[in-house]
Formats: structure tokens, C-alpha cells, sequence
């Protein structure tokens, strides 16, 4: 594909690399000279040097020819602007990142009448995957497949796992819950296992299953945590507003927030009646014993550098607080994962994630793909592909199919009921089918097969 990225900051930055890295054809604009010379050097790409919402610059990049613009840039404006000119100019498609809580209300009356194909808000995504966490506070992370029916779940292995030791294959028959063990990081490797794999002390695996099994297993294994009802969130930023207004709206939770700046506090205050608003420096422990820290279900660190959200996440954990959430801004969810921070939500990875979902699936809508989600810090992919109805290998048992290496089924959600494969099963028209792999470019069913 054609695509054109505007503004080369941490998201751009990101979307070069792994667009660049897919094969992808790649022009990128910025204002900044020594930004754009450092992206050729670093990338092959084409680097333009100026405005991204000009006429002239635009041509420059090829829009007419381009399949897709995306606008990254810090300005909400000019990232609609360069949208709305790009597609007059003949580009197809057009995403631009908007951060402005106003402007996110407005995402559909944009979308529509606009020509923008996707509206992207960083801060946004990542209060709703916190979101998603604090209500299945179980899990490192979660992700749902077959629009929910299946969920993708990252599980630490602590000290005292009784997996330790176990092969993957007496999970079903120890515990009687279907869930499959689709992923594992053991140090910086990813592994696609098979029945025989045995889980060791410090692994990170990753199952499928559907919810109520999946409650079921983190129950036998002593590991579920009930729903938080009580969440101390440090930093009123726009996640963590996003993120309050989530909690207070749609849940019973009872939402606390820290925030030192006189003003935003008041406007939070305001705009949040349901939730508890406290001035404050959320890096003081007096004032974290004193608003009850300990008594909380859980603790999201939103403040404004990682190295302040380590350390308070870090005491929290101390305290012995159920669920401790860390936003990561600038370094890596995997730097701050290693120094054992429970959960660990970067804003330009959740963010990147979201487009190159889009770009994937828009690149691939002849194979199907529906959703992808990258797992053991990159080094792997869920996918989530419809069987098509002309897919040459329908009928055919699975084992008979010739499956590469590294790749796995991991479950079939076949109307409305989910499948977890074995030898004699196979694929059928209409299926949905997760597969997980640390295969570069699976696109497509046909690119898993040998």
C-alpha cells in the first residue's frame, strides 16, 4: 500500500517503523528537517519537509495516488485538515489522531461528513483498555476476539503457580475448563506451544477462552480477583479523566483522583460529580495513607512522567493494593514490566495498535482478517480471520492440514459456540477462527499453511 504519515512524533514514529517494516510504501512529512532526515536514515522511506496540511506538500507525497493518510501530528485541527485535503486530493482512506475530548464526541458527525475513515484518541484507547482491565483485574491484560465472545488473557506465572512444572496439555484434564495456552514469554522469547510444553517460574502465557471459563480457571488456579469496586487513579490528565467517566458511568466503582493542579482538579470536580476529586501530590505517602490507599481494590498511576508513575505504582504495590495499573509515555510497557509492575498500558503502543489494526485489515479485507492484536511485547500475533466461503481447505481435518511451525489454532467460534480444535475438527464456512502466531505477515489462512 501507498501510504502517506503525517507528523513523525511517537506515534508516527512508531506507525513508520512497523508500516516500513511490513513492506509497505512510505512518505513521511514533518516540519522538522532533522526529524525527516533521521527518519530516511533510519527507515526506507521518503521524507518531505514541510506543511502536511498544503496542497503543494501533499502532491509532493504522491496523495492522489495514495491509498492512505495518516495524520499524527500534536495539533487536533491539523490532523483533520490534512484528512479532509487528502481526500478531495484522491486519496482513499484517511485516519487522523484526535485528542480533544470535545472533538471525540463529535467522531461520528466527522467520520460521516468529513471523509476521515477513522478517528484516532490516544488517551481514549488507553482508558478504555484500562478499563477493560479493572473489570477483570484477574488478567495482566485482556483482549476480546468474536466481538467479545472470546477473550485473549496475559497471566503471570508467580512463584507459587501450581502450574510450575506442568505440562500445557492436564490443564483440561486437572481443571475441567476449556481454555487453551496459546502464547508464552520466557524472558525475551516468544513460544507458540504445544501439549507437551512445560510451564516454568516467571513465564508469561496467554489463553483463550470464553469469559465464564475463563473466571473458572483463574479461580481454580487462586488467582481471580473479584470486580474492583474501590479505584485510586493518580493524575487528572485526559486518560485519566476518560477513564473516571468510564468507571462512574458504567459501574458501581467507586472512583478517587488525585490531581495537584489546583484548577484541573476544580474542572474534574465539575465535570465528574459521581467521583471524589482530591488536591494534591499523589507522590506524598501521607497524603496516599490519609485518602486510604490501602483500602483501595485498585491503583492506576496516570501522572505526567513514567518515572513518577513507577515509583508511586511501585509503593502501591507495597501496600499490598489488589490491582496496580502503570501509563507508560515514553518508555517501554517491557522496560517497565521487567522492574515488576503488575499491569503496564502504554499510550503510543496502545495507540499505534489501533491504526495498524486498521491498516491490516484494510490491506488483507480479501483474506478476512477482523481483528489483530500483537501480544508478547510485539514478538507475536493474535489474528481473527472469517473462513471464507471459496477457502480451499474447508472439510479438511486439521489433522491433515499441513499447519507451519509457530502457529497455532487456538479457537473456532462457530455459531455463537467456541470451539477449542482438535485432530479430527475443522474448519467450516462461517466460522471465526483465532489464530496465534510469531510468523511475520500471516495475512491471510492460506499463509498459515505449509
Amino acid at each position: 500500500m501507498n501510504i502517506i504519515i503525517v507528523g513523525n512524533g511517537k506515534v508516527g514514529h512508531s506507525l513508520t517503523k512497523q508500516l516500513a517494516g511490513e513492506g509497505h510504501d512510505v512518505v513521511v512529512i514533518d516540519k522538522n528537517p532533522k526529524v525527516v532526515e533521521t527518519v530516511i536514515n533510519e527507515f526506507d522511506v521518503m521524507g518531505i519537509c514541510g506543511n502536511g496540511a498544503s496542497c503543494e506538500i501533499q502532491r509532493q507525497a504522491g496523495v492522489a495516488k495514495a491509498d492512505l493518510l495518516i495524520a499524527a501530528t500534536q495539533t487536533d485541527e491539523l490532523n483533520i485538515l490534512c484528512c479532509m485535503l487528502a481526500k478531495k486530493m484522491g486519496t482513499r482512506h484517511s485516519i487522523a489522531r484526535v485528542r480533544t475530548p470535545e472533538y471525540s464526541k463529535q467522531m461520528d458527525f466527522m467520520q460521516s461528513n468529513f471523509g476521515i475513515s477513522m478517528l484516532v484518541n490516544p488517551e481514549f484507547v488507553a482508558a478504555d483498555e484500562i478499563s477493560r482491565i479493572l473489570r477483570f483485574p484477574s488478567a495482566i491484560k485482556l483482549e476480546p476476539f468474536a466481538n467479545g465472545r472470546v477473550e485473549l488473557a496475559e497471566i503471570a506465572i508467580g512463584d507459587d503457580n501450581e502450574l510450575i512444572g506442568k505440562p500445557v496439555h492436564i490443564i483440561h484434564e486437572r481443571y475441567r475448563v476449556r481454555v487453551l495456552v496459546c502464547a508464552v514469554k520466557r524472558g525475551d522469547e516468544a513460544i507458540i506451544p504445544n501439549g507437551d510444553f512445560v510451564i516454568k517460574k516467571g513465564d508469561r502465557i496467554y489463553v483463550t477462552a470464553s469469559r465464564p471459563e475463563l473466571v473458572s480457571f483463574m479461580r481454580a488456579l487462586g488467582l481471580y480477583r473479584s470486580r474492583t469496586r474501590r479505584v485510586m487513579i493518580a493524575g487528572g490528565g485526559k486518560v485519566g479523566y476518560y477513564l473516571a467517566k468510564q468507571m462512574v458511568e458504567t459501574t458501581n466503582c467507586k472512583v478517587k483522583i488525585i490531581e495537584e493542579d489546583p484548577a484541573r482538579a476544580l474542572e474534574l470536580s465539575e465535570a465528574l460529580p459521581k467521583a471524589e476529586v482530591i488536591c494534591g501530590d499523589a507522590t506524598e505517602h501521607e497524603l496516599m495513607a490519609e485518602q486510604g490507599l490501602e483500602q483501595q481494590d485498585a491503583f492506576v498511576a496516570l501522572m505526567g512522567h513514567d518515572e513518577e508513575n513507577a515509583i508511586i505504582s511501585m509503593y502501591a504495590m507495597s501496600k499490598q493494593v489488589g490491582k496496580v495499573i502503570t501509563k507508560a509515555s515514553r518508555i517501554s510497557s517491557d522496560v517497565l514490566g521487567s522492574i515488576g509492575l503488575d499491569s503496564v498500558v502504554s499510550v503510543k503502543e496502545l495507540a499505534t495498535d489501533r491504526i495498524l489494526r486498521y491498516v491490516r485489515a484494510l490491506h488483507n479485507s480479501e483474506g478476512a482478517v477482523r481483528t489483530l492484536y500483537r501480544i508478547v511485547d510485539g514478538k507475536a500475533e493474535a489474528l481473527e480471520f472469517s473462513v471464507p466461503n471459496d477457502f480451499a481447505h474447508i472439510g479438511t481435518t486439521f489433522r491433515e492440514l499441513k499447519i507451519k511451525k509457530n502457529v497455532l489454532i487456538a479457537c473456532i467460534l462457530r455459531k455463537n459456540k467456541v470451539v477449542f480444535p482438535g485432530g479430527d475438527d475443522c474448519m467450516e464456512r462461517g466460522d471465526t477462527v483465532i489464530v496465534v502466531s510469531s510468523i511475520e505477515r500471516l495475512r491471510t489462512l492460506d499463509d498459515m499453511m505449509e
